[in-house]
């Protein structure tokens, strides 16, 4: 049998981060995951893409993975948010010599620097593909049979499988969870005007509709929400007519468009689990916690689960304590609890106050974004979350070693 400090289901981009910046302050790790890696990181672009906010980027320069994507992707100068093309828009803009809000990369960019990063970590073994399937959880430890016939033991199961995680299911750890009747279609447009590494925030009453920055200046990805019951109609239309229509969105402000990548769409729910721990297991990422991308900060919000529970367990096993006490588990919990609830609920009424119709809601949401424009402390304020640097942070998203 095979022993770690830590064994990971999940092999994404919040399990694998989880893997490396453990093992780099020495904590054994193994990652298991049924997916096929090549497959993941096939050439081709398929329209995925990820704002990774200043203080994630610290992170990720700290456990080597931002040396491997430095010059991949497009800094996040500006962002601009308005209610339709409508007067008082709000406008953040990083002030000169303060570096990015964070930065746009194309989500197989981020699965290649971290599979390499991987290969070349001392401690982490990755079992890909490959599954569980038998896993025992007690006071003792962790105990687990793959697929291929490997038996692995460990001090601390984590939970990275995503959002319907077959984990947590079997703890029996409760879930807040709705659907918001909405589909986000996503892709990838060419521009002729370009777009100065400004993210744009459209909101619509039928859904955002989301401009973000990509290398080169002219090409930006969209992430287009719209109601679940229009949405096969609209998936339906032709290249020509879905542009027409996204030039619409648009107003026709960054020139001539076309598209570049395939065109895909996926339900918009909200979740959220009522406990991250349970005897020897931790959940990081979506399998505890899914918002809505009106913010971008789903990735954001679990690479900060990374760094938090990287800071815990080092710090604890250099006392002498198991990585699975739950003196640990505690700890993590109470770090993450309102970080991730004040996000989760911002965000969900975000998507509701900007849901509602009339002109009267349409002129509370100009009038309010106009405010937060005019009020400096305010402003900052939105722009720290938007960097992820508020609240107490892990050293890792300060970009110290722990």
């Amino acid at each position: 049998m095979q022993r770690f400090d830590v064994i990971i289901l999940g092999g994404g981009l919040v399990g694998l981060t989880l893997g490396i910046a453990l093992t780099r302050h020495g904590v054994t790790c193994a990652v298991v995951d049924p997916a096929n890696a090549d497959a993941a990181i096939a050439p081709g672009f398929d329209g995925r893409v990820s704002a990774i906010a200043s203080a994630t980027w610290n992170m990720l320069s700290a456990i080597g993975v931002g040396a491997k994507m430095e010059g991949k992707g497009c800094p996040i100068e500006r962002i601009w948010v308005s209610d339709g093309l409508k007067p008082g828009a709000l406008d953040f803009v990083t002030p000169e010599g303060d570096g990015a809000m964070g930065i746009m990369f194309e989500n197989r960019e981020l699965r290649i620097a971290l599979r390499d990063a991987a290969k070349e970590a001392d401690g982490l073994t990755l079992f890909q593909p490959d599954r569980a399937v038998t896993v025992n959880r007690d006071a003792d430890g962790v105990t687990m049979t793959l697929s291929s016939g490997a038996e692995l033991s460990g001090a601390l199961l984590v939970a990275a499988e995503g959002r319907n995680s077959p984990t947590r299911d079997a703890a029996g750890m409760r879930v807040a969870r709705w659907s918001y009747e909405h589909v986000g279609m996503v892709t990838a447009i060419e521009h002729e005007v370009p777009h100065a590494n400004t993210a744009y925030e459209i909101f619509y009453p039928g859904g955002p509709f989301a401009l973000l920055p990509m290398q080169p200046g002219n090409r930006s990805a969209i992430v287009w929400t719209v109601p679940a019951k229009h949405a096969p109609a609209m998936l339906a239309l032709s290249e020509r007519a879905w542009l027409a229509e996204a030039q619409k969105r648009m107003g026709g402000f960054l020139g001539e468009i076309s598209l570049v990548s395939p065109r895909s769409s996926y339900p918009l729910g909200f979740h959220h689990a009522a406990s991250i721990t349970d005897t020897r297991l931790a959940l990081v990422g979506d399998a505890a916690h899914g918002i809505h991308p009106i913010a971008g900060q789903g990735l954001n919000l679990g690479l900060r689960d990374v760094a938090t529970l990287t800071q815990v367990l080092v710090e604890g096993m250099r006392l002498g304590l198991d990585p699975g006490d739950a003196q640990l588990l505690t700890r993590y919990q109470r770090w993450r609890s309102l970080d991730t609830l004040s996000v989760a609920v911002s965000t969900d009424g975000l998507v509701r106050l900007f849901d509602m119709h009339g002109k009267l809601p349409s002129a509370i949401r100009r009038f309010g974004l106009g405010a937060v424009q005019k009020l400096t402390p305010l402003k900052d304020w939105f722009m720290a979350e938007a960097r992820g640097e508020s609240g107490a942070l892990p050293k890792l998203l300060l970009g110290e070693a722990v």
